[in-house]
């Protein structure tokens, strides 16, 4: 057997209950994105996705052929490595560190010294292309480094790839996430890579790497315990520190992300394909760009009669997301809102999984289903 989950990040369902804490009361992702632009996600409604309370945006479907529900976040946060973290059963008494103000100074000197530069550039929150335009120019003269955060628990680290090597940047980066610890810590260290002219550059994505805090022992240790094969698509295996995986298959985009998770589903194992599709997140949600969200929806519904082409007959689907990022919403920052949850396997057509208590119930529902012991939080969903 071969659960296949799919995170769709980003791709919120609505604000939560305790949404105006985060500034966030209003929030709805998928609604305000297919309301703004008009786009048809008929696949996704085929599965039930237009059943699921609080989405008004989809015809609900008579015959739905999956099941269908939303889940609930018990950690304190919107961001990647708190909704992920959550997924595979660690939840988190409190939040991880953020830096509205930047980074303190003190701190910032004794890094400088770390990796042998004289200062640093911007720290404070800043959007990552602002970043490289604002400061790319007074970074090629004196080779600091662009320091910058957002809302989420991020230290990002901005390079040009001719002045300061790519292996210089991710050296500076493990010095940061070693650092980075006890009250400063951070959920992740981001490289972000960039090149190009005064007035022209761009992020190299493809160069991108993250750093992220190890995660306590959580399911994925339990499937690879078990014998499992666990693969970790994408930004996955960044998230969890490389934690618990058998194979790590990396990504370009959206597209690149699902044709290799369609191959993973043709191979012969048993075990997990775990992946992460961030173009929704990176590239339309912070930029607050609802056309371009919308586009790589249509896309992702676009390729799901394929993905669902690929399961056995004893094969598992789950489609979830991890925070919300509403492309019309004010700011560039994440936002928080129930996460998605589409289930097609043996039995499921038609099922209403309702509102899951916690993300965790998908930590439970993997172990479960390999029939593996979880003493963790969740509960089954199938």
């Amino acid at each position: 057997m071969k659960i296949t989950t799919i995170v769709l990040d980003s791709v919120g369902l609505g604000y939560l209950p305790d949404a105006a804490r985060f500034g966030d009361e209003g929030a709805d992702t998928l609604d305000h994105t297919v309301l703004k632009t008009g786009v048809e996600l008929p696949n996704l409604a085929a599965l039930g996705l237009g059943r699921v309370p609080g989405v008004h945006s989809l015809p609900p479907a008579e015959a739905p052929q999956g099941a269908f529900g939303r889940m609930a976040e018990v950690n304190p946060g919107k961001d990647t490595s708190t909704g992920h973290w959550e997924f595979v059963g660690v939840q988190l008494e409190h939040p991880f560190q953020v830096f509205p103000q930047g980074f303190p100074h003190d701190f910032l000197q004794r890094y400088a010294e770390r990796i042998g530069v004289g200062g640093w550039l911007l720290n404070r929150p800043y959007s990552g292309t602002d970043a490289i335009r604002d400061y790319g120019d007074a970074h090629l003269e004196t080779g600091f480094p662009i320091v910058y955060t957002s809302a989420d628990s991020v230290f990002q680290v901005a390079a040009h790839t001719g002045k300061v090597g790519l292996e210089t940047l991710y050296a500076w980066c493990r010095a940061a996430r070693e650092m980075l610890v006890g009250p400063l810590a951070v959920a992740r260290v981001i490289a972000r890579p960039f090149e190009g002219q005064p007035g022209s550059f761009s992020r190299r994505e493809d160069l991108r790497k993250d750093f992220a805090l190890e995660p306590p022992h959580n399911v994925l240790d339990v499937l690879k315990e078990g014998g499992l094969e666990v693969v970790g698509v994408g930004k996955i295996p960044d998230i969890y520190a490389h934690r618990g995986f058998t194979r790590e298959v990396k990504s370009k985009n959206n597209a690149d992300g699902i044709a290799r998770t369609m191959g993973l589903m043709q191979q012969d194992f048993s075990g997990l394909v775990f992946t992460n599709l961030v173009d929704f997140d990176a590239k339309f949600g912070h930029r607050r760009n609802p056309e371009g969200y919308a586009a790589a929806l249509r896309d992702f519904d676009t390729a799901l009669p394929g993905i669902l082409a690929g399961l056995g007959p004893g094969d598992y689907l789950f489609i979830v997301s991890d925070h919300g990022n509403d492309p019309t919403w004010r700011g560039t920052d994440h936002t928080r809102e129930y996460g998605m949850l589409l289930a097609v396997g043996p039995g499921l057509a038609g099922r209403d999984l309702g509102t899951r208590e916690t993300f965790a119930d998908l930590a439970a529902t993997w172990a479960g289903l390999f029939g593996l012991e979880w003493g963790g939080p969740g509960k089954r969903i199938v």
